[in-house]
């Protein structure tokens, strides 16, 4: 039998596994990571590439708040910024409706530190002049930018391997148990890998995992749909989103503009099947009608390429994030529902302090797995 024993096993290697590893072996700890395909190779590397807080949900602002603060030391932490570029994120309002909203998320930021700044009806044109009509207003979150995701995740495990760190990619757990004191997990190749601490970062599979330990959980696969332009004349400096989520755009310094809306489809597979993504061309082709409309000056470019990827959804929206309600020694975070690529340091350094410290200064009681169970028991 070929068994390897450490002190914590992580499973899952995106951009939260890669940062747990990480601040895990600086703090001298024995620590494997077990990934089933390549590091960075679902949500982590295939999403649009967003480090925003606004907009997030209320609880998950402390978690945005910390990581915003990593990501501007992401050259000291993983030896590289991820092409990391603070260019400010826009919401725009399309509606009485939407604008109202924006204006009372101005509180929920307030209350939380983050700077925002509304931009009303006779400035929104006035500032970005390339908008098409039907935008009414905005709110601009200096401080938010962008990144390239197929950088971060692999960075943060090079950092991780030098720190001391044992990384394992093509390396798909099969089976897991724990025997009261210590977990065994058993690969597809028949690898056993043993540690008193396991964290379940593993995306849409952390449910299965969760599971596995007699705590389910209701979370789906979601597969958003991405496209990128060809090369275009550089003009759309922030970050682009809208309220109510159904389009988001930014344009990269050499022209091209990535694109995000809409769903593709994808089969994450039994144990040991290969899991798959593809994007839609039906959803390509709205999301694209959506962006010229926010954007006019987009029409006519041309459509280079479309992708997407598997994450995992939760009803409300939210992760999983914290100790199993069922076995000691076991930490999720999973389920980031299309919005972790921002949080993902963070969340690394969360779930180090909760194996090392017992605890951490970010409240999480709004993530605990044990909500699905007591909304359950209340509609019963």
């Amino acid at each position: 039998m070929n068994e390897t024993r450490f002190e914590v096993l992580v499973v899952g290697g995106g951009g939260a596994g890669c940062s747990a590893a990480l601040h895990l072996a600086r703090r001298g700890v024995k620590v494997a990571l077990l990934e089933r395909g390549l590091v960075g190779g679902q949500a982590s590397g295939v999403n649009y590439g967003g480090v925003r807080q606004q907009g997030r949900n209320p609880a998950e602002l402390p978690i945005a708040r910390r990581s915003r603060e990593l990501w501007g030391r992401m050259k000291e932490l993983a030896g590289t910024e991820a092409e990391f570029t603070v260019t400010g994120h826009l919401k725009l309002a399309r509606s009485d409706a939407e604008e109202a909203e924006l204006v009372a998320y101005l509180d929920v930021a307030k209350a939380h530190g983050l700077p925002l700044r509304m931009v009303g009806r006779n400035a929104i044109h006035d500032e970005y002049p390339w908008l098409g009509p039907q935008v009414v207003a905005g709110s601009f979150a200096p401080e938010d930018g962008s990144a390239n995701p197929r950088l971060l995740a692999p960075a943060l495990a090079r950092a991780a391997r030098d720190a001391g760190a044992t990384i394992h990619e093509r390396m798909e757990v099969l089976e897991y148990t724990h025997d009261g004191t210590l977990f065994h997990l058993h690969t597809v190749g028949g690898h056993d890998f043993i540690a008193p601490v396991l964290l379940n970062l593993a995306g849409f599979w952390g449910g299965r995992i969760a599971a596995a330990f007699g705590e389910p959980v209701p979370v789906e696969p979601l597969s958003p749909n991405m496209l990128v332009t060809e090369p275009m004349r550089y003009f759309i400096e922030p970050n682009l989103g809208v309220v109510g989520g159904n389009v988001y755009l930014r344009q990269i310094p050499r022209g091209n503009v990535i694109i995000g809306a809409g769903y593709g489809e994808s089969r994450p597979g039994a144990p040991g099947e290969t899991p798959w993504a593809r994007p839609l061309p039906e959803a390509t082709l709205a999301g694209a009608r959506l962006a010229i409309a926010l954007v006019p000056a987009l029409e006519g470019a041309q459509i280079i390429r479309s992708w997407t990827g598997i994450d995992g959804r939760m009803p409300d929206r939210i992760p999983v994030i914290g100790p199993s309600s069922t076995t000691p020694g076991l930490f999720h975070a999973f389920g980031f529902s299309g919005h972790g690529f921002q949080l993902g340091p963070a969340i690394g350094a969360i779930m180090s302090e909760l194996v090392l410290d017992g605890r951490t200064d970010i409240p999480l009681e709004a993530f605990r797995i044990t909500r699905f169970a007591m909304q359950g028991a209340e509609a019963d």
